[in-house]
């Protein structure tokens, strides 16, 4: 621990804990964070993985948070775009649900609100002539089209904590702040090492809580305090099946219940369809699909498409809660994604700010509220810098990942092209790092060597097979079981 403690102490490692943590380290303060599992464990790798402004949150009049998204998803493009990159998406016209000028005016509003010149505009589609009209029924026969952004969220969270370490904060990953307690001008927090046993103490100034479906018990059962949190845990689900569309197009499906269901190419070979919005009233960490849910996603893209969607061909699930903000909506889908702080300082006693709510799109902006807000105990520490600095690996321009892969493959001849093109995207300009001298040791699987391996758990807090294969890329879903358990037994000797 630095001497005297540190200035800022994070309960959270989803993605607003870990771009709080690289913001206030890139302003000089000392900074710990703590996640209880891995990074990304939970929240942040359960997303639809879109940067989006939320073409549907216009319904809502959340023209604020719409904008402000849109403005993100250019800021994020430019800073990442190894993870970050154009999808352009479909939006079949449904006769029976919204008339199509309404539909366009909200496409007009939608590029035009944010102000970007990245992204492609929208245009309308004959359904009948265009290769997107393929897979769908007859019955539609025109759409729309326009520009948002994918991600790989789990990748966007641990990239913002490499930066954060690399700007002096201490990132301790599967370690549980089991209790903290106000003690004179500042918080004393109880730290539990969940890998190795046993506990330790860390002081800090200033206390965010960013624990997402946790932040509520972390206020009640270990902080003790009596603010009762204004949260709301929806649960989202997606379903991924073998892939459905030849193109490289998503498509957004309006449903008869008001929601919107997306089915995106996802790692090639699959496509990725989500999300459901389901109040969710167990504890954080008993989250799964539901039977339910798997036919509810399978009917509503199987309304669209000419071959329908049975549950026999999902190949994976994922579920996850959204802690949203509780706005007094009733229905799961209208509540606000918009984020709240709610700062907790009596009578002068060191801070406790909490975060509810958020969206992966707006997560910088809202560590940069969260450092406004602490202004008061942080005078003179820095200025907001993250608007135009490139994350990890993303300092090349926004079309430069084929002349990276080209680049990568002139330098390591025997990776192959998909290969090259998996560790750019992973990795951007790192990627010549990870080969490291082109030995690759031992091959897990799919492409997975030693060398990327140990590069993970050296300098992206790796520990587990499921780490790799589930958050750090997506190959668990080309690892076979007796692959994984292969790869977890070396890595458990390697941290030996």
């Amino acid at each position: 621990m630095p001497e005297g403690g540190f200035d800022l102490a994070i309960i959270g490692g989803g993605v607003n804990g870990c771009g709080i943590a690289r913001d206030a380290a890139g302003r000089g303060l000392k900074v710990l964070l703590c996640e209880q599992d891995d990074l990304a464990n939970a929240t942040s790798s359960a997303s639809t993985k879109l940067i989006h402004g939320g073409l549907r949150y216009l319904e809502y009049y959340a023209f604020r948070l719409v904008r402000e998204s849109l403005v993100e998803r250019e800021v994020l493009l430019r800073a990442a775009p190894h993870i970050i990159w154009p999808l352009r998406l479909v939006l079949p016209h449904h006769a029976a649900l919204r008339p199509a000028w309404l539909i366009r005016l909200g496409l007009f509003v939608y590029d035009h609100l944010g102000g970007g010149t990245l992204l492609p505009r929208c245009r309308s589609l004959d359904l009948t002539l265009d290769e997107a009209g393929r897979p769908l029924k007859d019955q539609f026969r025109r759409g729309f089209e326009y520009s948002d952004c994918w991600v790989e969220d789990a990748r966007l969270v641990v990239l913002n904590a490499v930066d954060a370490a690399a700007r002096g904060a201490e990132i301790r990953v599967r370690t549980r702040v089991t209790a903290a307690a106000r003690d004179g001008d500042r918080w004393c927090l109880t730290l539990e090492d969940r890998t190795r046993g046993g506990t330790d103490q860390a002081w800090a100034r200033v206390l965010v809580n960013a624990a997402g479906p946790w932040a509520g018990e972390v206020i009640e059962a270990r902080l003790h305090l009596a603010t009762r949190p204004k949260l709301r845990l929806v649960k989202g689900s997606h379903i991924i099946v073998p892939r459905l569309f030849d193109h490289d197009r998503a498509y957004i499906f309006q449903n008869a219940d008001g929601r919107i269901v997306f089915a995106i190419p996802y790692e090639h070979e699959f496509t990725l369809i989500g999300t459901t919005d389901q109040p969710h009233d167990a504890p954080p960490g008993q989250v799964a699909i539901s039977e339910a849910e798997i036919t509810y996603l399978c009917a509503a893209v199987s309304d669209y498409l000419a071959t329908p969607v049975t549950p026999d061909q999902v190949r994976a699930t994922y579920a996850g809660i959204r802690p949203l903000y509780d706005d007094g909506s009733s229905d799961a889908k209208a509540i606000t994604r918009d984020y709240v702080l709610a700062l907790d300082a009596p009578d002068g006693a060191p801070p406790l700010l909490s975060v509810f709510g958020g969206k992966l799109t707006t997560y910088r902006t809202l560590a940069e509220a969260v450092l406004k807000r602490l202004t008061p105990w942080f005078a003179g520490r820095g200025r907001p810098w993250t608007a135009g600095a490139s994350l990890p690996g993303g300092d090349f321009p926004v079309d430069g990942v084929d002349g990276l892969a080209r680049a990568l493959r002139r330098d390591f001849p025997a990776v192959s092209p998909a290969h090259a093109r998996r560790l750019v995207r992973a990795y951007g300009t790192r990627a010549p790092a990870v080969l490291g001298t082109g030995d690759l040791g031992r091959r897990f699987g799919a492409d997975l060597t030693e060398a990327e391996v140990q590069y993970l758990i050296t300098n992206e807090w790796a520990r587990t097979a499921e780490d790799v294969l589930w958050r750090r890329s997506k190959l668990g879903l080309r690892l076979s079981a007796e692959d994984a358990a292969t790869l977890d037994a070396w890595m458990a000797s390697a941290r030996a």
